[in-house]
């Protein structure tokens, strides 16, 4: 099931209710009546519905919401969505640079040493070489990457990636690209 289906089975504010009510322990029909105030001619077809989508089931002869469809749903998204585009040819440096770089950002600066070196030496790669960049220039590029800039601005020059003199940068290490 598609999480758009998902939602669609929970867009109508009856079923909502229903499944509502069995998620917080309305395990037959006439405890969803009493927990929601609808009627029982609402009641029966929004289970059925909810039943077919996989969202209710019965156990034991009790009705019981099934939290796992939610699970698989955003699976199955995450699988079509295909594969991302690689960050690395080095399947290892791929790895570590996808769990911290989400859309093109850095969702934190890591903080054991070698996973940091391997994020930095990838943001660095957004300086050329022999160029020589004033401070808002290279807060600029690095606000692209992340909130805190400063942060990151001080780990590129603390790792050697960066050099600095009179708040001008320029690119002193990393891998260079021929």
């Amino acid at each position: 099931m598609t999480p758009t289906a998902l939602c669609g089975l929970l867009a109508e504010s009856e079923r909502l209710q229903v499944f509502a009510a069995v998620v917080l322990g309305a395990r037959t029909p006439s405890a969803v009546e009493s927990a929601t105030g609808l009627p029982a001619r609402v009641i029966e077809p929004a289970i059925r519905r909810l039943q077919q989508g996989g969202l209710l089931g019965v156990e034991g002869g009790e009705l019981a919401a099934s939290a796992d469809t939610f699970k698989e749903a955003v699976r199955a998204a995450a699988v079509s969505a295909g594969p991302q585009p690689q960050l690395d040819p080095d399947r290892q440096r791929d790895l570590v640079l996808r769990t911290f770089i989400s859309d093109g950002r850095l969702t934190q600066i890591p903080a054991a040493h070698g996973k940091r070196m391997v994020v930095l030496e990838h943001i660095a790669s957004s300086f050329e070489p022999g160029v020589r960049y004033p401070e808002r220039e290279v807060d600029a590029i690095l606000r692209a990457w992340h909130d805190d800039h400063a942060a990151l601005r001080r780990c590129l020059v603390d790792g050697g990636l960066l050099s600095r003199d009179n708040n001008v940068y320029w690119r002193s290490g990393g891998p260079v690209v021929v």
